[in-house]
């Protein structure tokens, strides 16, 4: 299998967008007060509505996501804040857009969103977004990892495009910056690790630098629309393979893989696993790193 550190380059240019580093957070004293009728909107996919698999390994939706726990942190200091979950299984950044997978009152999660920024102009205390993540599923299906990278140079671009365009409509609805909050994502790849052949723990390496590239592709996009990023791929310790620790299931894992299986459920037995997405302790770190950003950790 060849490495990919040369393929990375290709794909971090590919959209002009990239970005060194993390999106530097809203200053906390840019933080409005908020009074009685405001609104926290969580838009995305099945990680903005809070997807974890039942006991027959059905993905289904709870309310132990992100946003829920996000939504309790935040209420803690707004008692009186609402939350409003568009988020959708399965959506893309093309679909979020055109409609096609959930039912909204309008065309698409978009323009439902854009209609609700639209009635509660100045009594929305915080937006949240994370897409993109679906649009690559076509890639990560295969296991060649050249073909990988030939598949992702032909998809990043149309979704890097199609987020800016979401961007754009919800900075027309609200352009104050700070109130929308975008997010990177944590990599289930790690969890290739398990499989303990020279092949799978070489793609569970190289998926780190794809994930990297993914990350700062989406922050250069957020960062042009003067949105912060949740830092989810550093919260998840995704570059970390030292040090290595003991687990009672698994025995000496990398900490990034021993964390990708204790924050989701990718390494979790069948039927209930593997399954990518995050377990209550998951998509309570990443509710962490949203609150941290939001107020300007």
């Amino acid at each position: 299998m060849r490495r990919i550190a040369a393929s990375i380059a290709v794909l971090m240019a590919i959209g002009g967008l990239a970005v060194a580093g993390a999106v530097p957070a809203v200053a906390s004293p840019n933080v409005p007060q908020w009074s009685t009728g405001s609104y926290y909107l969580s838009l995305g996919d099945s990680l903005a509505q809070g997807v974890q698999p039942n006991s027959t390994g059905v993905s289904v939706e709870t309310d132990q996501g992100y946003p829920d726990q996000l939504f309790t942190a935040l209420r803690m200091t707004n008692p009186t804040l609402r939350l409003v979950k568009l988020g959708c299984p399965g959506e893309t950044t093309a679909s979020m857009i055109h409609g096609g997978i959930c039912t909204y009152g309008a065309k698409s999660q978009l323009a439902a969103a854009v209609r609700f920024l639209k009635r509660h102009s100045g009594h929305v205390q915080l937006v949240t977004i994370d897409i993109g993540a679906n649009d690559l599923n076509p890639c990560l299906v295969l296991t060649n990892i050249t073909q990988i990278v030939t598949c992702l140079e032909q998809v990043f671009p149309p979704m890097l495009k199609n987020l800016a365009h979401i961007m754009t409509e919800l900075r027309a609805v609200d352009p104050s910056p700070g109130v929308i909050i975008g997010m990177n994502y944590y990599n289930p790849i790690l969890a290739d690790w398990l499989e303990g052949t020279k092949a799978a723990r070489t793609l569970a390496r190289d998926s780190v630098a794809l994930a990297q590239a993914f990350a700062s592709d989406l922050a250069g996009v957020y960062t042009k629309f003067g949105a912060p990023t949740a830092d989810v791929l550093s919260a998840f310790r995704t570059t970390k393979f030292k040090p290595v620790v003991n687990t009672p299931a698994f025995g000496p894992l990398p900490l990034n893989v021993a964390l990708i299986c204790s924050y989701t459920w990718e390494c979790a037995a069948p039927p209930v696993g593997p399954n990518e997405h995050a377990n209550k302790l998951g998509y309570g770190v990443i509710a962490n790193t949203f609150l941290s950003t939001y107020y300007g950790g």
